[in-house]
């Protein structure tokens, strides 16, 4: 057999072996670089610089927290003083009030046996005597003294023909009276007196049984 049919018998079985390497290699290839590009295509450009940044903004909201939180106190702190301070001015206040109107008792007890001296010297006086300047400036000297109670919130205590109250009189005798009803005030020996509601001095009276 001459060189040439050698070469002929070869280069076909050659001619076979090469493509079958060549289509076994390049779609390998071309798959690792599809999945290549699609996972570059996927992965964000920053995603090795997320955590980062992640981690930066975290410390300062946290920083931020912290500065909220300490307003949050202030603010609680502030409040806290205010209502006490609120307490405080208007336990003062009441603490002074009830000072006043201790005191303003105490004066007023003070001038009630004047006020009566003034109502016996009046009641004494006759009738024939009643318009002599003496007697006229007791009157108003008298008046003068009411007007000052009126204006102090100072007010007698309603009595003769009123039911006994004990919060309001002070029984100091008992009589038998049929036109009278059961206990019912007959008669008052000393004016009771109130200042704001509130009784200073308490009727002396006599009540029917």
């Amino acid at each position: 057999m001459s060189d040439m049919e050698k070469d002929m018998e070869q280069t076909p079985d050659e001619a076979v072996e090469e493509p079958e390497q060549e289509v076994s290699e390049e779609p390998a290839d071309a798959a690792e670089a599809e999945t290549e590009e699609s996972a570059e295509a996927q992965t964000p450009p920053d995603a090795q610089e997320q955590p980062e940044k992640k981690g930066f903004f975290a410390k300062k909201k946290e920083k931020k927290d912290k500065k909220d939180q300490q307003i949050e106190e202030l603010t609680d702190k502030v409040k806290r003083q205010m209502a006490e301070f609120d307490n405080f001015r208007k336990r003062t206040e009441k603490e002074k009030a009830g000072m006043f109107e201790v005191g303003a008792k105490s004066v007023i007890e003070k001038i009630l046996p004047v006020v009566d001296n003034f109502e016996r010297g009046l009641a004494a006086v006759p009738e024939d005597q009643k318009g002599e300047p003496f007697a006229e400036g007791m009157e108003k000297i008298y008046k003068q003294l009411l007007t000052v109670f009126e204006e102090l919130d100072v007010k007698p205590i309603e009595a003769v023909g009123k039911e006994f109250d004990p919060n309001l009189h002070n029984a100091v005798m008992h009589i038998e009276d049929e036109e009278l009803g059961d206990n019912i005030v007959a008669e008052e020996f000393q004016k009771g007196y109130t200042y704001r509601e509130t009784v200073v001095r308490h009727s002396m009276v006599k009540v029917a049984n």
